[in-house]
């Protein structure tokens, strides 16, 4: 890789993406909305170059997608506004087509896959999404492989699940900030329930290096947490390393329904809840077997340093 452009450099996965890319001397393009934020992200990187841009719009995406080989596409939206990510896809298509980019990398997650018909979801999993949300990220993804098999550029999707660290704002995040403050968490769907999570800064090199290596496109990547745990176990690994007594409960659908009258965001949840009860665990031996050891933080040490990086205020 020349130069990479990274879209929606800002968020978590965006930046993680841009250290690693920076730890190799890869020079970089951090694109976004908003200069301030882009500077405050990447401005001291000596590889990182700022570009404020809307993606949304087909200028916008052509200006950042000028004079790069590979773009990895990170950008997320509000979750009410998930109707614009097979819509902001098709934009970044275009302009990654005109510009004669050679690359394109989607990071997305697990909601293309539906409800698990296998205990661990590998790649080759369908994909038959039972949510309005699932549907839509089955489209993006499509989108962009469709254009890779019309040769406009070589294509790879990358599927992380739920991801929690510095930077993020997940379902995680609510539990992290009610433990610093003592408050009591909420939880979507069953307390007893198993998930997994990815530290994000661990994406960041996993990506780097699909991203660089041109045998890896044409093809979708899972990349798993560092192994299952229950709702109820990370909660409370999460209380105790905040040093609180830890105190929660949990949200089921009447619940959400009821709160959704009043909150656009809870009306967006319950469609969702399947993931609770029945979850999406993960199958990434075939990244393993290509990469080789990849580095999986554990849940004792991911939650110590997010504590650590909460606290400093950063």
């Amino acid at each position: 890789m020349d130069k990479v452009a990274i879209f929606g450099a800002a968020g978590p996965i965006g930046r993680y993406v841009g250290m690693e890319l920076n730890r190799r001397g890869v020079p970089f393009r951090a694109v976004g909305r908003t200069a301030g934020k882009l500077a405050a992200a990447f401005g001291k990187m000596p590889n990182a170059e700022v570009v404020a841009a809307d993606l949304s719009d087909a200028g916008g995406a052509l200006q950042a997608a000028r004079g790069v080989d590979t773009i990895v596409y990170t950008v997320g939206v509000a979750y009410t506004e998930f109707q614009l990510h097979p819509k902001m896809m098709r934009v970044a298509v275009d302009a990654a087509a005109a510009a004669g980019v050679q690359r394109v990398v989607l990071v997305t997650g697990i909601y293309s896959y539906g409800v698990p018909q296998t205990k661990k979801v590998a790649e080759t999993h369908p994909r038959v999404p039972v949510s309005v949300k699932g549907q839509l990220r089955k489209e993006q993804e499509d989108i962009l492989m469709a254009a890779g098999e019309r040769g406009l550029f070589k294509s790879m999707v990358v599927r992380l699940p739920d991801f929690y660290g510095p930077y993020t704002h997940s379902l995680a995040t609510f539990i992290f900030d009610a433990a610093l403050a003592g408050k009591t968490a909420n939880w979507l769907g069953p307390i007893g329930s198993l998930h997994e999570f990815v530290f994000v800064p661990d994406a960041g090199p996993v990506i780097a290096e699909l991203a660089a290596r041109d045998d890896c496109y044409g093809e979708a990547w899972n990349f798993a947490g560092p192994g299952e745990i229950s709702a109820l176990a990370f909660i409370q690994k999460i209380y105790q390393a905040a040093g609180r007594e830890p105190k929660f409960r949990s949200t089921g659908r009447t619940l959400l329904r009821m709160l959704g009258w009043f909150n656009p965001l809870m009306r967006e949840l319950p469609e969702m809840l399947y993931l609770q009860e029945t979850p999406v665990m993960l199958d990434d031996e075939k990244l393993r077997r290509k990469l080789g050891q990849v580095h999986k933080t554990s849940y004792d040490e991911g939650i110590r340093l997010t504590l650590e990086w909460m606290r400093a205020g950063e």
